[in-house]
């Protein structure tokens, strides 16, 4: 048997009511449905199923579920405008593999619960510091430009 798909990624949380509202309207997350202390959401296909507890959740050890984004930069400067979120650190390098580079940053839900944004970034995407700076406005050159965008002491 080969298995390549996630359908449904199931969380066992604290009363569903704090999670729904944080899963739903401070992550943005689709929301899908719920029966009583069952709510699922939409999370590009792979459905989200919170299941709420009378007890504690019982967190798992070493889990943490990380989003897919694109530019987590500006993704991660956008969260703290929705309230209950908070970051532990910024987007950081967390590995070079040979096509593409892995960043995240880290945040929980209100159960406490790891969870993360990551963005891969493909090589032909990163843009090394050299081409930044041949690219940049006016094609500076330690401040000096000319009209013609060459890099040249400038007339005074």
């Amino acid at each position: 048997m080969a298995l390549s798909n996630l359908g449904q990624i199931a969380l066992r949380v604290s009363h569903a009511d704090r999670p729904v509202r944080f899963y739903g309207q401070q992550l943005g997350l689709p929301f899908l449905f719920r029966h009583g202390e069952l709510a699922c959401f939409d999370c590009a296909g792979v459905r989200l199923m919170l299941e709420g507890q009378a007890q504690p959740a019982g967190l798992g050890v070493g889990t943490c579920h990380c989003f897919k984004v694109t530019d987590i930069a500006a993704r991660r400067a956008e969260r703290p405008n929705r309230g209950e979120i908070s970051f532990r650190d910024e987007p950081h390098l967390i590995a070079k593999m040979p096509d593409r580079e892995l960043w995240m940053t880290f945040f929980q839900d209100p159960d406490g619960r790891a969870l993360a944004l990551m963005e891969e970034k493909h090589r032909s995407e990163i843009q090394n510091p050299r081409q930044a700076w041949l690219t940049g406005v006016g094609k500076r050159c330690l401040g000096f430009i000319r009209p013609d965008r060459r890099c040249a002491p400038a007339r005074r």
